[in-house]
């Protein structure tokens, strides 16, 4: 399979110590299967910092998810695990990740719904009233975050 990284930066290495903490599945190197939004990634990077928008491409196993070699999380969909586990991304003060997988799949939390794990973190709403305001966002994309070195092995960039 192709996975795209969006960028405002072209780079032949990936360095996971470039990579930010506080991500919806920690410190990690994220891509997608959808090329669109990758460049969308792209372009609000360089809007914010500036660069050229740069659509990087990796070949992957197709089966990559089911690789027995890696510890891997995944989430289906919007659920209240997912929501806890994004929430503690996000909110840690750690720039270690709270985690062990090698490589985490599920939703982004985009800006709609970041906007909603502020309000739960500022005590605006409560985690049910988030989970609930989740389940009426339309047009969910997923995302893999590529969380080790042993997982970025996995990636052949094109």
């Amino acid at each position: 399979m192709i996975l795209y990284h969006g960028s405002n930066i072209d780079f032949s290495v990936i360095d996971l110590q470039k990579s930010k903490p506080n991500k919806d599945f920690g410190r990690a190197f994220y891509l997608s299967d959808n090329e669109a939004q990758a460049l969308e990634m792209a372009e609000f990077k360089v809007s914010t910092f500036g660069g050229t928008c740069v659509v990087n491409r990796f070949e992957c196993d197709d089966a990559i998810l089911a690789d027995k070699t890696l510890k891997i999380k995944q989430f289906s969909g919007y659920s209240d695990e997912w929501a806890e586990f994004v929430f503690l991304n996000r909110d840690t003060e750690q720039t270690e990740n709270i985690h062990n997988y090698d490589i985490v799949y599920g939703p982004i939390a985009n800006d709609r719904v970041g906007r909603q794990i502020m309000n739960l973190k500022e005590g605006y709403i409560s985690f049910q009233e988030f989970m609930n305001r989740l389940h009426f966002m339309k047009g969910i994309t997923f995302q893999y975050a590529f969380c080790t070195s042993k997982a970025i092995e996995k990636l052949k960039k094109i």
